[in-house]
């Protein structure tokens, strides 16, 4: 009889780990092909802080998907995907569901000026949007930013390959390409004899960059949210972001808020 009462005793034990494993649901988080970046392992670090903010937890699979930002935001909506991040629009915030928390505090819109060396005297006295549209700047053809230049009839050459539009910008088949202060530093250190920021002028715009999640992942877009809440209230949100970002934003300190050229964003709603 003790025996049968033990073997119940194990069968309950395994089934309840069972049931603890099947519970732990795994989410499918798009990787694009392509190095890994600081920003890169801030977001992945971010994601896994603030789901363990909300007590809730996951696996995680990391899915490879195309380089191209729509396709990628098409396959969360097709469910290849569950979770990804980007710059938000309001056809993006149709697609899947927007955490609206900005990830990179507004720097995103905070637009570096990167052009050839041998060009920096002919943008000495680039202080207006005006002046700016005497230049073509490279985009990608499906990055929210492209449509923003694009409002303001500023020249753009749009393409679909990132690392071909800094060869356009180092041939001197654009003019200029403006990246964000998030990006910009790590971008120069990878090509430190062909580029140079405008010193003494910047582009600004109202945007943000969220996490997005697939629709029907309403409770990892909720744990998602109220995580990321949690860390902006206790102070780690910021925490972590000055621990990624403090030392490149400081060699962008220059850019003093007189020296921006500010530009609408039609597409971007704040809450």
């Amino acid at each position: 009889m003790q025996r049968l009462i033990n073997f119940f005793i194990i069968i309950s034990v395994c089934a309840s780990f069972q049931l603890q494993a099947k519970e732990i649901e795994t989410i499918k988080v798009a990787k694009e092909p392509r190095k890994l970046y600081e920003r890169d392992h801030y977001l992945y670090e971010l994601l896994d802080k603030a789901l363990k903010a909300a007590d809730a937890t996951y696996d995680y699979e990391h899915v490879t998907v195309h380089p191209h930002q729509q396709r990628t935001l098409m396959a969360l909506s097709s469910g290849k995907v569950d979770l990804h991040w980007s710059m938000t629009s309001p056809d993006r915030e149709q697609i899947a569901i927007a955490i609206p928390v900005p990830l990179f505090k507004g720097y995103i819109g905070k637009r570096a000026i990167m052009v050839k060396k041998e060009r920096l005297a002919q943008f000495a006295e680039l202080s207006s949007i005006e002046q700016l549209k005497a230049f073509t700047a490279v985009q990608g053809h499906d990055w929210p930013d492209t449509k923003i230049l694009a409002f303001h009839n500023l020249p753009i050459k749009p393409l679909s390959n990132y690392q071909a539009m800094f060869k356009l910008l180092a041939a001197g088949r654009v003019d200029y390409f403006p990246r964000s202060f998030i990006e910009v530093n790590s971008e120069l250190e990878e090509n430190p004899d062909k580029f140079v920021l405008l010193p003494n002028v910047y582009l600004e715009y109202p945007t943000a960059f969220y996490f997005f999640v697939n629709k029907a992942k309403p409770q990892l877009a909720d744990d998602l949210k109220r995580g990321l809440n949690k860390l902006k209230n206790s102070g780690e949100f910021d925490a972590l972001f000055s621990r990624y970002f403090e030392k490149d934003l400081a060699r962008l300190s220059m850019y003093q808020p007189d020296k921006a050229i500010k530009l609408k964003n039609p597409y971007f709603n704040a809450e």
